[in-house]
């Protein structure tokens, strides 16, 4: 008999519980994309013999967002600069925030040895190779052209290998598409473009950094080979560079909102 009470006790108790919904999974959408022309006005970024990387970063930005209206108009572009203007690192991340970006895409050239060629997309993490710190340590020294730089960077010391560690071991909570989304960006540019990619890499930028979203930053060449410098700094190339990182976003926009 005290057992047939407590069950039918424990009986109401349930009926008389709220009914549970499981909460629904929010959708994914890309709907806002940041375009990052990297360098600009007093910072002209590497150059070559007569090509500088703040213009060839803008020329490919300017292609990339052109293809994105003009094939998604559920999409907004939106540029951290579309002229020769200098533009802080902490700015740049600040605009994609504050218009809650889906994805911030960063583009810039590359320095090395007069070999040295081909494309790399990074994403924010930690640095496995004194190749990846050496253009971590090159993109980041732009703040020391910033007025406040230590104050806004937390202390954060672009010439130091320390500061680089230590930053880099911040983990982005959109690493997952961050790499997603660089990866479709290198396979394009391998397979369909036909250029040589040095592959998906990450380290530590302050552009990625203080971006809350996923983000990759692009170097789509080295302005230090004479071919390489040819090749970015026509027009029609540049469009062509701006096709496949188009194509990429297209792929990645698709893939995540097919998951819905």
């Amino acid at each position: 008999m005290l057992v047939k009470n407590i069950v039918s006790g424990c009986l109401l108790v349930f009926l008389l519980l709220p009914s549970f919904t499981p909460a629904k999974r929010k959708e994914v959408a890309v709907r806002t994309v940041v375009i990052d022309a990297g360098h600009g006005g007093k910072d002209v970024g590497c150059n070559g013999k007569s090509a500088y990387e703040k213009h060839v970063a803008l020329a490919v930005a300017l292609q990339l967002g052109k293809q994105i209206e003009q094939n998604n108009p559920d999409v907004k572009v939106i540029y951290t600069r579309k002229d020769d203007t200098f533009v802080e690192l902490i700015d740049r991340a600040g605009i994609a925030n504050k218009n809650h970006a889906d994805l911030f895409i960063s583009i810039h050239c590359n320095s090395g040895p007069s070999a040295a060629y081909g494309t790399e997309t990074y994403t924010m993490g930690l640095h496995t190779s004194n190749g990846n710190l050496a253009v971590a340590k090159r993109e980041n020294s732009v703040i020391l052209q910033e007025d406040n730089y230590k104050e806004n960077y937390g202390g954060f010391n672009p010439n130091s290998p320390q500061s680089h560690i230590l930053f880099s071991l911040y983990q982005s909570a959109y690493i997952d598409n961050s790499l997603r989304f660089a990866q479709k960006v290198e396979k394009q540019f391998k397979s369909k473009l036909g250029r040589s990619s040095r592959g998906v890499k990450q380290a530590g930028f302050l552009v990625l950094w203080k971006s809350a979203m996923p983000s990759a930053l692009i170097e789509i060449g080295f302005l230090t080979n004479p071919t390489e410098e040819k090749f970015l700094n026509d027009k029609s190339n540049q469009s062509y560079m701006a096709s496949g990182i188009y194509r990429a976003f297209k792929e990645y926009k698709q893939e995540l909102e097919a998951m819905n």
